[in-house]
């Protein structure tokens, strides 16, 4: 890690900034794979399965036998895991359900808004080294609630052709209509453009490599509409001489084995808690299964000292990171001052684990700084609002001379015409 101590507010711009790669050659490939799939459909989409995941597919498609076959190997233990994360996901989106009002903004002008499902949704759930189920119960179960009429689902197989039965167990609790066996670029451009076996979609939901992400930016500029722009995963810790620094370094880790292209960020006012956090890392980074990837990560991550907790919460808010960790012990106060993060995790209890697997928030959230400008997924992602008005008589004599007016002095005068009609018929002047 790189270790910064009191830097001047003139280098924050550098501490915040992520890694960058040059995505010059991935965006040709990317293009290239795209215009392959939209061409030639499910065989360009078969073509690149065994290219890339080295799986050759004779149908695309996830049957009923092999959704049985996967209720049967998950476990129990982890079946009820799945059920309560469910539960709860359910619970917390369910409370985010729109109430339309109509409003009379003058005398015989009503207007109201409409909440309406997207009716076709795709969620892209990655597979590789860490398939990530827990996923599928994030974006289904608010895409179900809104009352999304199709939701389609695609995912890399092994080589095998299987696909990860965790994945399938948790589609079927959080009520996914279609299963599909494709990964990457290939995924995405399946489901934006639709082929034989895959049908399209209207927004494309889900995390996924630099080159899902690139592939997910590229059809969403002509062709379907996507959650939010993203890169690789982070956390930035908040911590003080209070925190458990064993806890605040298993945060770190957790995030760290994300990926090799993952970022993690202690900020603290305390340099002895620096200390420790640092030498908790050293330790439990020893332990970890994925201790190449963390550590890699690592490499890419700053600890860095600050003054006092002001200082702190201003270079977290110029950091904008996609997870928020105060760790402090007056976290209720700073709290308030958070106005830039994905989703902020409280006390020293609350570790980042929590939400991303079954305390009910949702974990697909803006990363690379798009917190900013974005929100995490939430039952809004899934709907559209439609806007509705009224006008009665009345309403015309409220706002007909108003609208005539504005539309002259636009130059639009048919538009100006709509208004002076009604306003005649009504002997309005």
């Amino acid at each position: 890690m790189k270790i910064i101590k009191y830097p001047s507010r003139e280098q924050w711009a550098d501490l915040i900034r992520r890694p960058q790669i040059d995505t010059t050659q991935l965006h040709a490939t990317v293009s290239t794979i795209l215009s392959e799939v939209k061409a030639h459909g499910d065989d360009a989409v078969r073509k690149y399965e065994e290219q890339f995941d080295h799986a050759q597919l004779h149908t695309l498609a996830v049957t009923e036998a092999e959704m049985e076959e996967a209720e049967r190997l998950v476990s129990d233990d982890l079946k009820a895991a799945i059920v309560l994360a469910h539960r709860n996901i359910a619970k917390f989106h369910e409370a985010q359900q729109f109430e339309s009002h109509k409003i009379e903004t003058c005398e015989g002008v009503e207007c109201w808004q409409k909440s309406v499902a997207i009716e076709k949704v795709g969620l892209y759930i990655p597979g590789g080294t860490a398939p990530l189920f827990s996923t599928v119960l994030m974006l289904a179960t608010p895409a179900k609630i809104a009352g999304c009429r199709q939701i389609v689902l695609c995912t890399p197989p092994n080589r095998e052709g299987k696909v990860n039965p965790a994945i399938l167990v948790a589609a079927r609790v959080a009520g996914v209509s279609h299963v599909f066996k494709a990964g990457g670029v290939q995924a995405i451009g399946a489901m934006a453009y639709g082929t034989e076996s895959i049908p399209r979609v209207y927004k494309i939901f889900g995390p996924g490599n630099q080159y899902v992400m690139a592939a997910k930016q590229l059809v969403s500029l002509h062709d379907t509409a996507i959650d939010m722009p993203a890169g690789p995963s982070e956390v930035c810790v908040v911590a003080d001489a209070s925190s458990d620094a064993e806890f605040v370094a298993a945060d770190l880790l957790s995030q760290a084995e994300h990926g090799i292209d993952s970022q993690v960020f202690l900020i603290t006012t305390s340099e002895e808690m620096l200390q420790k956090v640092t030498e908790q890392v050293d330790v439990q980074l020893a332990a970890l299964p994925r201790k190449e990837i963390a550590q890699q990560s690592l490499n890419n991550s700053i600890f860095v000292l600050v003054r006092d907790e002001a200082e702190a919460m201003d270079l977290s808010n110029a950091y904008a990171p996609e997870h928020l960790i105060i760790a402090t012990s007056d976290y209720e106060r700073l709290a308030e001052k958070v106005v830039n993060a994905g989703s902020v995790f409280l006390g020293r209890w609350a570790c980042e684990s929590a939400g991303d697997y079954a305390s009910g928030t949702n974990h697909t959230l803006p990363t690379h700084q798009y917190a900013l400008a974005y929100n995490g997924v939430n039952l809004d992602s899934f709907n559209r609002k439609i806007t509705f008005q009224h006008l009665s008589e009345a309403g015309i004599g409220s706002i007909g001379h108003a609208v005539a007016c504005m539309a002259e002095n636009e130059q639009l005068e048919a538009h100006a015409q709509a208004m002076r009609i009604r306003m005649s018929k009504l002997g309005l002047r």
